[in-house]
């Protein structure tokens, strides 16, 4: 039988330094079958330090996608899961971290992808910020997206996709929070790193006014509760045809 297989995903621009650190901490802490995906913009200035990152391993684990949408977080994620969703096979969960994000929990990508084989749906672990409250970093199966269409709502653009997922995913009886798996959020707010260029553009207060009220106007639409249905449905039916295949 083939490994179960899990694909992360990392926009990130300007911190060639940062992708880097990720994936020293992937080699230390990956269990299973796991890639580490960068989603760098076109016209970043730093793509050449990102795709020597990958070029100069002797593995598959990094690999550094260009996204040719709109420059934003929310877009290249989006990009990315749309391409993932096209290739064959497909991975068994699409994940997302930030470029500050850090894995110290060893196994922590095949603690994800197990309990995603026994409850489809979503998970997280404890970024030691947020902890059980918001998923700041999360695994999502794929059949999950795919039935959405996005991995986040387009109209957002970098912030509240993690509030997002916290109300989809419960709203839906499908996200599993597991305490004991540690990926740290290396955010400025922690005081453990210093703010950046690019953690002051996005976090601006026009930004979080800007993301709040799109996701406000989202759910107002009732298109929160639409993905919800979409997602119950569609994990039902996987439920059945499982039973059905016993």
């Amino acid at each position: 039988m083939p490994s179960r297989t899990l694909l992360v995903l990392v926009p990130t621009r300007g911190r060639p330094q940062a992708a880097r650190e990720l994936a020293e901490a992937f080699d230390a802490t990956c269990g299973a079958a796991t890639q580490l995906l960068l989603v760098v913009d076109h016209g970043d200035p730093s793509m050449s330090d990102y795709t020597a990152l990958a070029a100069e391993r002797d593995d598959d684990l990094v690999d550094v996608l260009v996204n040719p949408e709109t420059p934003t977080m929310v877009g290249a994620l989006n990009y990315a899961a749309s391409w993932a969703l096209d290739q064959r096979p497909q991975p068994d969960a699409i994940a997302f971290m930030g470029d500050d994000h850090r894995p110290r929990t060893t196994g922590w990508d095949a603690a994800y992808l197990q309990t995603l084989h026994t409850q489809p749906g979503m998970v997280f672990g404890t970024d030691l910020l947020q902890g059980p409250d918001l998923p700041t970093q999360i695994a999502i199966s794929t059949s999950v997206i795919e039935t959405l269409g996005h991995m986040v709502p387009p109209d957002l653009v970098h912030l509240y996709a993690d509030n997002y997922w916290a109300d989809l995913g419960r709203g839906a009886g499908c996200l599993t929070y597991l305490p004991d798996v540690i990926v740290e959020h290396l955010h400025p707010v922690t005081g453990k790193v210093p703010w950046s260029e690019g953690h002051r553009r996005v976090n601006t207060p026009e930004a979080y006014h800007r993301d709040r009220e799109a996701y406000r106007a989202y759910r107002e639409a009732g298109q929160l509760q639409y993905d919800v249905e979409q997602v119950r449905e569609a994990l039902a039916r996987q439920h059945l045809s499982a039973w059905g295949a016993l």
